[in-house]
């Protein structure tokens, strides 16, 4: 085994997926999350699909004009992740929108608000997130739904995989970065939980 298996098997989650009472989609712009989620729906894993996101707090704005042109302009990450799932057959009464986030542990929060809104109940729940990014989504979404058993069923996004991670500069950074905010940004959190 090599010294950072432990690196791996923390930072990518993943399961099989079950049947479930709703998927989660962290915002982004990138399509492969929400077509992801799209397959799981079609598969007939869940009745509902949420994906979260309006724009990145670092940009502090969402402008996404695909590069396959199409006319296709979105204001926020939830409009751009919504027509893909659209597009991958996800009819719009599955989709419950959520596009207020503007970072991961806000897509968390402003997905159990919308939770709670619609009146749903989700004992259980698949996210459907980038795979190097898997541990912190599911941390941030445990955090907030205490009472959902999450299973996470992620995609691999800039060819980042638990195989290949390490191999490359962009992989480690990548994965480093996630597991240095994994300790840094749930101090306050941890703080919140304290007994």
């Amino acid at each position: 085994m090599e010294f950072y298996q432990c690196i791996t098997d923390f930072i990518f989650a993943e399961d099989v997926p079950e049947k479930a009472d709703m998927i989660f989609v962290p915002g982004g712009n990138y399509p492969d999350a929400a077509r992801n989620a799209a397959k799981l729906y079609r598969m007939g894993y869940a009745p509902y699909v949420m994906p979260s996101g309006k724009y990145s707090i670092l940009k502090g704005k969402f402008e996404y004009i695909p590069k396959d042109g199409a006319g296709r302009r979105y204001q926020t990450e939830c409009d751009y992740l919504c027509d893909i799932l659209y597009r991958e057959g996800v009819p719009r009464e599955a989709v419950i929108r959520e596009d207020q986030a503007t970072y991961t542990y806000e897509n968390a929060i402003y997905s159990r608000k919308k939770v709670q809104e619609t009146g749903i109940s989700v004992k259980r729940a698949i996210l459907s997130c980038q795979a190097f990014h898997a541990r912190r989504c599911l941390m941030y979404y445990q955090e907030q739904f205490p009472r959902t058993e999450f299973l996470v069923c992620p995609v691999v996004t800039r060819n980042i995989s638990r195989d290949n991670w390490h191999r490359t500069d962009e992989g480690i950074d990548t994965v480093l970065g996630e597991l240095e905010r994994c300790g840094g940004q749930f101090h306050e959190i941890m703080r919140t939980h304290k007994q």
